[in-house]
């Protein structure tokens, strides 16, 4: 198992590709922290794990806000004692043309995506620091490498994300901890699932393998980074989105 006893918080994780995520860590041996704002959804997927024997933890998170982030740490340590793996999946969008764009709409993207990622990591690194391990994995967004119509505030928070990544890997990377960031392309998740079937179409057509990603995908990618396959991978963006825009 490529993931056997490590402990690993995975925010935003109670639907899409955070499920994923979890579903396949604990398959590979991982102690999962359901981390996510949405509790009827995170307490139902770890009832679900828990009748299949594995070891995970529900706890409510809203990682724009630094006490609830706060909170969860001390949870989780309380539990497990450690934490190896952080994935800072978490992140909403808030679409509109840029003359249309609220200031609310803006502001509310930046600290969920931007924000979130920044709170999250600054509180499990002293425990990584001390244990002189740890992998972090943040996700981007192809809209963060190319940009994306009607994302101005979304592009803006993955763009940064991925300085961010950069900036970390090399502040942390000398105490044993590895920081690298993942940008999907179009993945099939609730948020694609609201979109006209003609917008789909387009999202496929410039996709060299013709189709999207599956949160599945997505997943894999966080996996091989959370891995110790990748222990000399550091400060590396590692594009998931199908060949989008070759």
């Amino acid at each position: 198992m490529r993931l056997k006893d490590k402990v690993a918080i995975i925010t935003g994780s109670a639907n899409g590709i955070g499920r994923a995520a979890v579903e396949i860590f604990v398959n590979q041996g991982a102690k999962v922290v359901i981390a996510d704002f949405a509790e009827e959804q995170g307490k139902q997927l770890e009832k679900e794990l828990i009748a299949k024997n594995f070891d995970v933890l529900y706890v409510k998170l809203n990682v724009a806000n630094k006490e609830s982030v706060q909170q969860m740490v001390e949870t989780v340590l309380l539990k497990y004692g450690k934490i190896d793996i952080l994935v800072n999946n978490a992140g909403i969008t808030k679409d509109a043309m840029l003359a249309k764009m609220t200031e609310e709409d803006f502001d509310r993207v930046i600290d969920v995506n931007l924000k979130g990622v920044f709170n999250c990591t600054q509180a499990v690194i002293p425990y990584m620091i001390t244990n002189g391990y740890g992998k972090i994995i943040n996700t981007s967004s192809v809209s963060g490498i190319y940009g994306n119509v009607g994302q101005t505030n979304y592009a803006a928070t993955k763009a940064a994300v991925v300085g961010m990544t950069k900036t970390w890997a090399k502040e942390l990377g000398r105490k044993g901890i590895n920081v690298n960031a993942v940008a999907p392309g179009f993945t099939k998740t609730s948020m694609t699932e609201k979109m006209p079937e003609k917008v789909l179409n387009y999202m496929e057509s410039i996709v060299s393998l013709q189709r999207l990603g599956n949160p599945e995908d997505i997943a894999n990618a966080y996996l091989f980074l959370a891995s110790d396959e990748a222990s000399y991978v550091n400060g590396h963006v590692l594009h998931v989105d199908g060949g989008i825009m070759m």
